[in-house]
């Protein structure tokens, strides 16, 4: 494969970093740790950059890599996930809602869902102080926002999926136990506090039946971008 670096040249071409709709699909082709990226370009007949698949090792999906696919049309999405998928193995894949059916020509995908792209609105944001919030250390040395029960066991927590120089994407669990109390609400807000003070926009990605997580985010001061994302889990087809 082509340099990675002159790859990422190639692939930024197709996206705008100040823009959240490609916010993740700018992560994983432009920052994500190189050891652990393989970045396949496609180039329409005068050589201009119209697609890319970034196929990514990350720590939430060890054995399954993740794959942002962007492209212009569905010609270019097939034929780059032809170049970069290895036929038999799994992927999960995350692309736009106009390129489901080229995801669907090359894999058989066994789960699939629509996400929505909520971002921070500061102007609705208002900071809670819960001094039962806790901060750790999570994967990669990115902070990870804790409520934990009385023996010790997480009952709320926040984190990062990621974070590039323009953007963070945060998470946020409760265990059922533990929901109406308010403690999502908190460690959010903890975390969202963080990702403002290091100068990104938070982001919040939630599935589109999810609406107690959507009213969550909307609590903390999360709005709808109207971005939508389609992430489809499944194996690589046998070419014939």
């Amino acid at each position: 494969m082509a340099d990675l670096q002159a790859l990422r040249l190639k692939a930024r071409l197709l996206l705008n970093l100040s823009d959240p709709m490609d916010a993740l699909y700018a992560y994983y082709a432009l920052y994500h740790d190189p050891g652990r990226t393989g970045l396949f370009v496609h180039e329409d007949a005068e050589g201009h950059t119209d697609g890319f698949a970034a196929v990514c090792q990350t720590g939430q999906r060890l054995f399954q890599p993740t794959v942002a696919l962007r492209a212009k049309n569905e010609r270019a999405a097939i034929e780059v996930l032809r170049q970069a998928l290895i036929p038999g193995r799994p992927y999960a894949v995350i692309t736009t809602l106009d390129l489901m059916d080229a995801v669907a020509e090359i894999v058989d995908v066994e789960q699939a869902e629509i996400n929505h792209l909520y971002q921070l609105e500061l102007i609705r944001f208002q900071p809670i102080i819960n001094v039962l919030v806790v901060t750790e250390e999570g994967v990669g040395g990115l902070p990870h926002f804790v409520i934990r029960s009385q023996e010790g066991a997480v009952a709320a927590e926040a984190g990062l999926n990621w974070t590039s120089p323009h953007f963070a994407e945060i998470f946020v669990h409760t265990v059922p136990e533990s929901r109406e109390r308010g403690w999502g609400r908190s460690v959010l807000a903890a975390c969202t506090m963080w990702a403002v003070h290091s100068a990104r926009q938070p982001l919040y990605v939630v599935n589109e039946a999810n609406a107690p997580s959507i009213a969550l985010a909307s609590s903390v001061g999360y709005v709808d971008t109207g971005v939508r994302e389609f992430a489809g889990e499944g194996v690589c087809k046998v070419r014939g």
